[in-house]
């Protein structure tokens, strides 16, 4: 008779496996398909940020809602892909000159100051959603939207310029 240590240490070393196999089969992207997926999430942002701000200067307050709920979640995804990527990748050098890098640095200077900026801009205005205080949060959104619109269009543009259009060593 096998003692019962050794098959307890069996039975979890199968247990293991089959768990191991069960993520691994779960595992349908990796760390090099995150920025086309961020600048999805961006796009998405965009458009429901694009989209609630016609909305709600057109009384539809119930649509804004749902556009602005889709854009949060839409860029929570962005930040969370974005700080897996470069917490296993780190930052990539665009080692861009000339006229692109004229181009480039000042949109990626702008997108990424503004970036800090736009988060706790939208902590804040969601705060006031939360509290129902209907006149600071439009006084916020007003910041809130233009800022978090032109991060998120930037983001779309810092991504097509450092990996479709002009992709570094090219």
């Amino acid at each position: 008779m096998v003692p019962r240590k050794y098959a307890t240490g069996f039975l979890d070393f199968a247990r293991n496996d089959i768990l191991i196999s069960m993520v691994q089969s779960f595992n349908v992207i990796s760390t090099s398909d995150l920025p086309a997926l961020n600048a999805s999430f961006n796009l998405v942002s965009t458009i429901f940020i694009s989209l609630g701000w016609y909305f709600i200067r057109h009384g539809a307050w119930r649509r804004h809602m749902m556009c602005m709920i889709t854009a949060v979640v839409s860029s929570t995804c962005f930040l969370v892909g974005y700080i897996i990527y470069h917490a296993h990748v780190g930052e990539k050098s665009s080692g861009y000159t000339g006229w692109i890098a004229a181009v480039y640095f000042p949109i990626l200077a702008s997108h990424v100051l503004l970036a800090f900026v736009t988060l706790p801009l939208v902590i804040v205005t969601l705060v006031q959603v939360f509290r129902r205080r209907w006149d600071r949060h439009k006084r916020i959104a007003r910041w809130t939207i233009p800022i978090w619109l032109y991060v998120s269009v930037t983001g779309v543009f810092v991504y097509l310029m450092l990996y479709k259009w002009f992709p570094p060593g090219t």
